[in-house]
């Protein structure tokens, strides 16, 4: 699929550094090259390093107004929208990505290299949601995200920020139901093939979130594997369909990471 956010990265390129075009010609490539040539700068591509090195050739700089674009071109402000938080070790890189789900593919919007191993923190999901968030300002929107997402402070910011979100919960994550003592997710009398939607929830004992969703859902089979535990998933969404749909949707990221691999290495 040809798209004409080639044009206009190329655009941008000729107005901060004029040669860029000839040199690269990457800027007419699909989409999926683009993404994934961006996504790997500039530490996987070092041979481009000269030109991320100017103060004009920021990745954010650049990419930003082209994935603007897209989304521009290609979603309706009257549907929903994906965003999923996500974040893996890509060689030696730490990855740290937040991207929008296209077509069960997932287009990075903004994105860091951790200079550490391990778990993003919560100023570090902070910093790299606000451009997001002011981004899509316009747009309905679901920000999902895997149990490394669980934090409750992160929930709690969110919903301050007026975003919707859906995030997989630990399943030794307190919770307290009303009229009821606290008690871990998968304590809930669940089984496979079971959903549930709890509503009115207190979160952990230390940092009690309230007003919020529970989403439970044990899945028979989920890619041909029987699953051990069912998903709980934190939310503001308003009822188990939606929750689950968004949550659902997070699968595109890891088909981008599949493609980051057999297209970069």
């Amino acid at each position: 699929m040809k798209s004409s956010a080639g044009v206009l990265g190329c655009s941008s390129l000729r107005y901060i550094f004029p040669d860029s075009c000839k040199v690269f010609g990457l800027f007419y490539t699909p989409p999926l090259h683009l993404i994934h040539f961006f996504l790997s700068s500039p530490p996987l591509c070092s041979g481009f390093s000269p030109f991320f090195s100017k103060p004009q050739l920021s990745v954010a700089s650049l990419w930003l107004p082209i994935i603007e674009h897209l989304i521009k071109t290609h979603f309706s402000k009257d549907k929903r929208l994906f965003v999923s938080c996500d974040r893996t070790q890509w060689k030696d890189y730490n990855l740290f990505v937040v991207s929008v789900i296209w077509a069960k593919r997932a287009w990075p919007i903004y994105w860091n290299f951790l200079d550490k191993r391990g778990c993003s923190n919560l100023s570090e999901q902070q910093a790299l949601l606000r451009p997001v968030i002011r981004m899509l300002k316009s747009y309905d929107y679901v920000v999902v995200g895997d149990r490394e997402f669980h934090s409750v402070e992160l929930a709690k910011w969110l919903q301050a920020e007026g975003v919707a979100f859906a995030f997989r919960q630990k399943a030794d994550t307190y919770i307290q139901l009303k009229g009821e003592d606290f008690q871990q997710l998968k304590s809930l009398d669940l089984s496979p093939g079971m959903k549930r939607f709890l509503t009115g929830v207190k979160v952990t004992k230390s940092k009690g979130f309230g007003k919020v969703a529970l989403a439970c859902y044990w899945k028979r089979t989920y890619k041909s594997r029987n699953l051990d535990e069912p998903w709980y998933i934190l939310t503001n969404l308003g009822n188990l369909e939606e929750t689950l749909a968004a949550y659902k949707a997070r699968s595109g990221i890891e088909a981008m990471f599949k493609d980051c691999v057999r297209l970069v290495g």
